[in-house]
């Protein structure tokens, strides 16, 4: 049992296509009010993996890109994805797991508190690659609150019924030769769990238990919110008997979600566009009440 007494209140959330009003949401690679990247210390963080990148431009180049929205730190799409994933093993390491429901907390602000929701990891990874001048747009998913049941055993009852998933999704630079026509766009699942060997030989699917959190299987299993093969984790909504059990075996199996998708709201510039829009998972008072609380508790 979910609960909807949480919720927003006076916000329609209908399924969409493209971004609101027909509109294609292209992405950027401008700072929000979100993915501030132009903070001290938000910059320093993408000068620092930028000089560690293997092949990289070295610092020198990536305080360049840090210092104009839009400039690339590397045009090569080999180091844009090195890069990202340098940025997404440093906050899986860094920034302290946790369940904090302030989805509209700046990013600096999670670097400073050294801890954040996986929503709020999202936004830093974001954030680093805006600052290195790849543009990244999300997708808004309101994805059923029992995927939730694991982490809550023994507060089901007070589980949103819905949870809004702002789902990134990032566009490299163009590979070296190629026509004028710009690159597709990639989920965040794509850039961490299918574009680099390393990470396809890691696999397993995803059970939302344990110390691991979705942000981190990013790195070793392709997340999917669309249909696929198999549904992981084999609990999910419909899953039979055996279902999802190929998931969870094989480099780099795919892990379907599909199931927990109630609605796709499309895709939006920003997060702090989807949030406008949508509002946050939680009520402003009802995340008053929790974050003190779950804005501490670790994922275990």
């Amino acid at each position: 049992m979910t609960s909807s007494l949480l919720r927003p209140r006076g916000r329609t959330r209908t399924g969409t296509t493209g971004a609101p009003g027909g509109a294609v949401a292209e992405g950027s690679t401008a700072p929000t009010r979100i993915l501030d990247w132009r903070d001290p210390l938000v910059a320093a963080l993408v000068r620092e993996l930028g000089a560690g990148a293997v092949g990289g431009s070295g610092s020198a180049g990536v305080v360049g890109a840090v210092g104009s929205a839009g400039a690339a730190g590397s045009a090569d799409p080999a180091r844009q994805i090195e890069f990202l994933h340098r940025a997404h093993t440093w906050i899986s390491g860094a920034v302290r797991p946790v369940y904090s429901v302030q989805d509209e907390r700046p990013v600096s602000e999670v670097l400073r508190r050294g801890r954040g929701s996986c929503s709020q990891r999202l936004a830093v990874l974001e954030a680093a690659a805006r600052a290195y001048g790849v543009p990244t747009r999300v997708r808004g998913l309101l994805v059923d609150g029992s995927f939730w049941y694991p982490r809550f055993p023994r507060l089901r009852r007070i589980v949103p019924d819905q949870v809004l998933l702002a789902w990134p999704e990032f566009r490299l630079a163009s590979p070296a030769g190629a026509s004028g026509a710009a690159a597709a766009w990639l989920t965040v699942s794509e850039l961490l769990g299918g574009l680099r060997p390393v990470a396809a030989e890691q696999g397993g699917g995803f059970t939302n238990a344990g110390p691991e959190t979705l942000f981190e299987a990013l790195s070793r299993t392709a997340i999917d919110w669309d249909a696929a093969p198999a549904v992981c984790p084999s609990t999910g909504p419909g899953a039979g008997p055996g279902a999802g059990a190929g998931a969870g075996a094989g480099a780099g199996a795919a892990c379907d979600l599909s199931a927990y998708v109630l609605t796709d709201l499309g895709h939006y510039a920003s997060r702090d566009e989807l949030f406008a829009r949508h509002g946050q998972t939680l009520c402003g008072l009802a995340r008053l009440m929790a974050e003190p609380v779950l804005g501490r508790r670790g994922a275990a």
